[in-house]
């Protein structure tokens, strides 16, 4: 009975209920799925009629996921990536890479490391549809978990995934351009300890925190900002000083000083997917065997 019952759920009403809980209404779902928004309306209510149960809640600010909403998205995750791991192992055992292939990333990872992978990896691949997932290095890592991504982009170390490495900056102070520190040739940790600090949040906090207390120079951030982009704005403007890697400061063009940090502290940046590598899809499998993984390239990939 219970599999007669289910098997009357389909892939459509799994991808738009996926849609609304990802993009928080049914007219952006919709948008995103190119279905009109009763359709969107009957493929959930539908959904719900099979599962005996409510899974979304309308409100003022969009909608809400109920507790049988939250166990539901986990596994209409799962069937749809084993739909498409299926279907793209299938047309791999024929030596054709085809599929998705979701990559986790943050902003300067993917606007200076990424590229050059991303351009071998489509002339090889042109079957292959990328999408890129921007944001924290900590939410890449719960992306990576939650089986929205294929690939996170995630700085070392990594324990509990299998990673490759995809390279490395350092990080650097940054300071107004009339500070008194501008014009040293490095600077320590402790230097910028009185100073009113703005932290990173987008991902380097954890790097930065611990290298302060290896050297015992802790101290309190006056601001906490998530993009690198408004950090340097920011420290440009004199609000405070910052350390940032240097990746956030290639095609920047803002009237600041760049001090090295003294001990250099440097940021290990690596592709990471999760230990059980048996599970990736073709197109992953690919992606790293390219970055530099050959126990990852099979003859399908090859």
């Amino acid at each position: 009975m219970w599999y007669a019952r289910m098997t009357a759920v389909t892939f459509t009403q799994l991808r738009v209920f996926i849609a609304i809980a990802e993009h928080g209404s049914f007219t952006a779902a919709g948008d995103a799925l190119q279905m009109s928004q009763p359709a969107v309306s009957r493929a959930v209510r539908a959904l719900e009629r099979e599962l005996g149960a409510l899974l979304l809640l309308r409100e003022r600010d969009g909608v809400r996921l109920t507790r049988a909403g939250n166990l539901a998205l986990a596994h209409a995750c799962e069937v749809l990536r084993h739909a498409r791991l299926l279907r793209d192992e299938v047309s791999a055992s024929g030596g054709d890479v085809r599929g998705q292939l979701v990559i986790a990333s943050f902003p300067t990872a993917t606007a200076q490391l990424l590229p050059p992978l991303l351009t071998r990896y489509r002339d090889r691949y042109p079957q292959v549809r990328v999408r890129l997932l921007e944001g924290t290095d900590q939410e890449g890592r719960q992306w990576l978990e939650q089986r929205a991504a294929d690939i996170a982009v995630v700085v070392l170390p990594a324990e509990g995934l299998r990673t490759v490495g995809l390279g490395e900056d350092e990080m650097a102070a940054v300071v107004p351009t009339g500070h008194q520190l501008a014009q040293r040739r490095s600077v320590s940790l402790a230097d910028l300890k009185s100073e009113p600090f703005i932290l990173s949040t987008g991902g380097c906090e954890p790097l930065i925190a611990a290298a302060a207390r290896r050297t015992s120079a802790e101290f309190q951030a006056s601001f906490e900002v998530r993009e690198a982009a408004t950090i340097l704005a920011m420290v440009e403007a004199g609000l405070g000083v910052s350390v940032v890697p240097t990746l956030a400061l290639c095609g920047q063009r803002f009237d600041l000083a760049v001090v090295r940090l003294r001990p250099k502290l440097p940021r290990h940046l690596a592709l990471a997917v999760p230990a059980q590598a048996e599970e990736l899809a073709p197109a992953a499998r690919a992606f790293l065997a390219l970055a530099g993984d050959p126990g990852t390239e099979t003859e399908d990939a090859a």
